[in-house]
């Protein structure tokens, strides 16, 4: 088969699937409801005893209270992203916070805050 035939049949196939997901709904990006945020945190942390469970009003990131200490728990596309604060950075952003967690392979999260959830969000996040 010659290679431009071979180039536009890979090309198109991976355009089809990418439309495909994206008309499937598959593309969204989660909003979090209590009840999902506390079984995405356990899908993560098997286990855990979920205390409270904080949601921000745009429902991207919720902030989980266990036991062992906060987490978070974040949309990342279609999937959640899960993590104890336990060793991060938090820095003031116009948004909201950013998080810079000191594991490499956890990406930084932007949580979304307006002015009344910011100060609320805050004490939530101070280490107990």
């Amino acid at each position: 088969m010659p290679l431009g035939i071979l180039l536009v049949l890979v090309i198109g196939g991976i355009a089809g699937i990418t439309l495909m997901m994206h008309l499937a709904g598959k593309s969204r990006i989660t909003q979090l409801t209590p009840d999902s945020a506390k079984a995405a945190w356990l899908r993560h942390v098997p286990g855990d005893e979920v205390v409270d469970v904080t949601i921000t009003n745009d429902g991207h990131t919720a902030l989980i209270r266990t036991p062992a200490g906060n987490g978070l728990v974040w949309s990342f596309g279609a999937d959640t992203v899960a993590r104890h604060l336990l060793d991060f950075d938090r820095l003031d952003r116009a948004e909201g916070f950013e998080i810079r967690f000191h594991d490499f392979a956890t990406p930084k999260v932007l949580i979304r805050l307006d002015d009344f959830e910011r100060q609320h969000w805050q004490n939530l996040m101070e280490p107990v």
